[in-house]
């Protein structure tokens, strides 16, 4: 058997919004109520939203989507007015990248995680990428 990941937990301030944002931006299936988590499948991984009244620490979460799915979610981007950048660091708002001559946006979700929508995986377009993953050259 292949090792796979199966879910990780994430912490909400509230699990419905952040459910609700993902499902909406991501154009996820429904999520559905396990116990105390609220699940949004992810492929074959969950994020399971647990509630929490405590210090969330920021956690990046990283999707590789189709180029459609990439115009629809950059879409729903723009139509809620959300701040978007190019970069993990927040360096560049306002702007997509073109690394590994794809596209990428990062931006937060409710509860200030990074979310990131890639259409290519780092390092697929190696050093002859006209736009080159800059991790490559470092």
């Amino acid at each position: 058997m292949a090792v796979t990941l199966n879910h990780t937990i994430v912490h909400a301030r509230d699990p419905e919004k952040t459910a609700d944002f993902l499902v909406e931006i991501l154009g996820l299936p429904p999520a559905y109520r396990l116990a105390h988590f609220l699940i949004v499948q992810v492929g074959e991984t969950s994020l399971d939203l647990i509630a929490t009244d405590g210090e969330i620490a920021s956690r990046h979460f990283a999707f590789l989507v189709s180029e459609l799915e990439f115009d629809d979610i950059f879409t729903h981007l723009k139509a809620k007015g959300l701040t978007y950048w190019a970069d993990p660091f927040r360096r560049e708002p306002g702007k997509i990248n073109h690394w590994d001559d794809g596209r990428g946006v990062y931006f937060d979700d409710p509860d200030g995680h990074l979310l990131e929508v890639i259409t290519r995986s780092y390092g697929d377009g190696g050093l002859g990428a006209k736009h080159p993953n800059p991790l490559l050259s470092e």
